[in-house]
């Protein structure tokens, strides 16, 4: 049984190097900037730009939304906002969520912060909400995150062919799940745990 009170309280989560905080309205400032980052956007699939108008609008809605967790990731040692990262598509009667991350610009990859924000959130989601299962979706030519989510207990569920037209080109989607009981030993460094 899912303990669907754990989404709405929306939770601090402390890791060594990030801190996820409920997403908010002190974040949309760097929410909607972190939309106009080319490489960002490719690696994310977005197409569309939003507004700093619609930034600010779901950045205020967030706390209102009990039907998933949106949270801010920040730097542990001085708060400066590195990304976004959500559990949507919440399936009580299925103990299943999906999940979704973006960190705000490329200078912040490559550092673990992804990896690290990751195991957070699944810790929260299996220990803490109760899923059984978090899926995802992500590109095939985005190899860093595949490794990123292999590592933290991921594996290919299927391949969604041609699920995105980028600059004329077509790319495969795969379909990524990770099980609470399949999560790699010592993935979750929570207090506690």
């Amino acid at each position: 049984m899912i303990n669907t009170s754990a989404l709405r309280d929306t939770p601090t989560l402390v890791g060594k190097n990030v801190r996820l905080v409920p997403l908010a309205p002190e974040h949309a400032e760097d929410y909607f900037a972190s939309g106009l980052d080319a490489e960002i956007r490719r690696l994310t699939g977005t197409h569309r730009h939003r507004s700093y108008a619609q930034a600010q609008s779901w950045c205020a809605s967030r706390a209102e939304d009990h039907e998933r967790l949106d949270l801010a990731i920040t730097s542990a040692k001085d708060g400066r906002y590195l990304g976004d990262l959500s559990l949507y598509a919440v399936e009580p009667e299925n103990e299943s969520a999906g999940y979704r991350i973006a960190l705000s610009a490329i200078e912040f990859t490559g550092q673990g912060l992804g990896r690290e924000a990751t195991e957070l959130v699944l810790e929260h989601a299996f220990e803490r909400v109760g899923l059984h299962r978090v899926w995802l979706h992500v590109y095939a030519f985005n190899m860093r995150a595949i490794a990123v989510y292999r590592s933290c207990g991921f594996v290919v569920e299927g391949r969604l062919r041609d699920a995105l037209l980028w600059e004329g080109r077509r790319h495969d989607a795969l379909l990524m799940g990770v099980l609470r009981h399949a999560a790699p030993p010592g993935t979750f460094h929570g207090p506690g745990l």
